[in-house]
């Protein structure tokens, strides 16, 4: 690895995952201690995920997302981890993890763990170890200053807890110790280089994590925080790039169907650091959104009573211009390396209920499941369960109410637990109507249902598939429509090139969450549809081969050949 340009080495130069289901894959995250309790205590398990997998398959998810199960004294809900390669005990036990891996496996489900790579628990023995005042192997794993009295320029720090004669960095909350991957530019004498033997031994012990549970039945793992390896890294961050190119490069040497996802929001660099997918993050920073805020999220209200800018919004003035203005640079530049992806919520985001109504968040999942990228549902959010305000539990603060138990039927706790309701994780839903999937599950009409022949309808048609085209055919600052095409690759399922003279096939999503309908003029030189309805929420739209108009009725949602 080159400290000073960001290149690797050609042992480690990377490619991106030859794992071909991708293309037609749906993600389902699961917050574990929140899904299903087998043992009632209380608290979600690793056994309540299985017991549940038929009913993911159900959804039509091909794919699991899997927040930080690991040993951890539970400050950051798991994302301080104690031990990489020990099960939490309130999760039940590695074979536990490992039975899971298996019977995902049988159902077609392939299951991501997700790896904490920046920082660790101050109680994980690396941590523990390094505070002595004796050197040791794993003085070096932290990123330390030479003084009691010395802190690290612009970064967090916390003195007088250790023995050792120093500072350390941290990452986020105060029990969250840097791990030590090096400075790009090195401005204090214990600022240690990327290159250096301190943080070759950082990414050695991250790969011995990664190669563990890929051995023991893992597909791949999310990268939490993966742009922040690197301390005093460039914008570009070409010295994060090259550590992520080295550790990866290396576990596909071993794994090379493995994948890998970023919590990195910009996919021109993560895609170049060998991920094979990006989230589009939801940002918003002193009322200024990015692109995924824009659309559902434009407010500082989650519970939708204030001002609200959200495209979704039946009652927001927001056309769909200003997203497309942000998204399209940023799809161009996954087009060759990997993909750039959708989320309906994930654990650090607000659920879109009750802001949104069931018909605003239908019309949302609509386009979240029928753009390019590889679309992740958040449990629940298929039955539309609410944000809520709760006290903050393990360091969830306001993320909170985005991670209450997953509501199942009308019994006790919504099925989640038989435990007294005092000792549950967090309280269920109260509200007489809070949705389950017993209750919707033989509804036609019901959101589940229509995520479920949605999601097949994604996996059934090339054109939605992941690496398939797009095209806005319309989307204005003037009016509330949003009209694109989707194109099937120029390949078959299997990655063969299609014939010469085939025609890729097409569809077009018609989007309008406005509260008055909206007509649509196409030029000359777009494309025809040929108005066959293949989806629709609300009255459908409707195609006018004579003037080249759709009207797209107020609050629906169509997807037409």
């Amino acid at each position: 690895m080159n400290a000073a340009d960001g290149s690797a080495s050609p042992a480690s130069v990377h490619t991106a995952s030859d794992a071909e289901w991708l293309r037609n894959a749906v993600f389902y995250e699961i917050y574990p201690q929140s899904f299903a309790d087998s043992n009632g205590d209380g608290i979600g398990d690793l056994p309540g995920i299985t017991a549940k997998l038929d009913y993911i398959t159900s959804l039509g998810a091909t794919a699991l997302w899997i927040n930080p199960c690991y040993d951890s004294p539970f400050k950051d809900a798991g994302y301080d981890v104690r031990d990489y390669k020990e099960v939490a005990a309130r999760y039940g036990t590695n074979q536990d993890l490992a039975d899971l891996f298996a019977a995902a496996h049988e159902r077609g489900i392939h299951v991501l763990l997700d790896l904490v790579p920046g920082h660790t628990s101050e109680e994980h023995p690396w941590f523990k170890a390094s505070c002595k005042a004796e050197h040791n192997e794993y003085s070096d794993r932290y990123i330390w200053t030479n003084s009691w009295v010395e802190g690290a320029p612009g970064l967090p720090f916390i003195g007088g807890e250790a023995p050792r004669n120093g500072t350390y960095v941290l990452n986020f909350f105060k029990c969250q110790p840097a791990l030590n991957y090096g400075f790009a530019k090195q401005t204090k004498p214990w600022m240690d280089s990327p290159d250096s033997p301190a943080a070759q031994g950082t990414r050695d012990a991250m790969v011995d994590v990664m190669l563990y549970w890929l051995g023991l039945g893992a597909d791949g793992f999310r990268c939490d925080m993966a742009d922040s390896l690197v301390k005093y890294d460039a914008d570009d961050r070409p010295c994060t790039i090259a550590a992520w190119r080295d550790m990866l490069g290396r576990v596909r040497e071993r794994f090379p169907h493995a994948v890998f996802v970023s919590e990195w929001g910009r996919p021109r660099l993560s895609l170049q650091a060998g991920f094979d997918m990006d989230f589009y993050l939801d940002w918003r920073w002193d009322g200024n959104p990015n692109g995924y805020s824009m659309l559902g999220r434009d407010t500082d209200y989650p519970l939708g009573d204030g001002p609200d800018a959200s495209y979704f919004r039946a009652t927001s003035t927001t056309g769909a211009a200003r997203f497309v203005r942000e998204y399209l640079p940023q799809l161009e530049d996954t087009r060759a390396n990997g993909y750039f992806c959708f989320i309906t919520c994930n654990h650090d985001t607000s659920r879109l209920a009750p802001r949104l109504t069931p018909r605003e968040e239908q019309i949302a999942f609509t386009m979240y499941l029928t753009m390019p990228g590889v679309p992740f549902v958040y449990y629940g959010d298929e039955i539309g369960m609410r944000f809520r305000d709760l006290p903050s539990k393990e360091g969830g603060y306001t993320r909170t109410g985005s991670r209450t138990p997953m509501q199942w039927d009308g019994s006790v706790n919504l099925g989640f637990s038989d435990a007294d309701p005092s000792q549950l994780y967090l309280p269920v839903d109260p509200s007489s109507d809070a949705p389950t999937v017993a209750a919707q599950d033989t509804d036609p009409d019901s959101q589940l249902n229509y995520m479920r022949f949605l999601i097949n309808l994604r996996h059934e048609l090339p054109e939605l598939q992941a690496d398939g085209g797009f095209e806005v055919l319309h989307a204005s600052d003037d009016d509330r429509a949003f009209v694109y095409r989707r194109v099937a690759a120029d390949a078959t399922e299997d990655g063969t090139p299609l014939p010469a003279d085939a025609i890729p096939a097409s569809v077009i999503v018609a989007l309008n969450p406005s509260t008055a309908a909206v007509t649509v003029h196409l030029d000359a030189d777009q494309p025809r549809p040929q108005g066959l309805v293949l989806l629709h929420r609300g009255d459908h739209a409707t195609y006018d081969p004579e003037t080249r108009t759709i009207t797209l009725p107020a609050q629906s949602a169509t997807v037409m050949r």
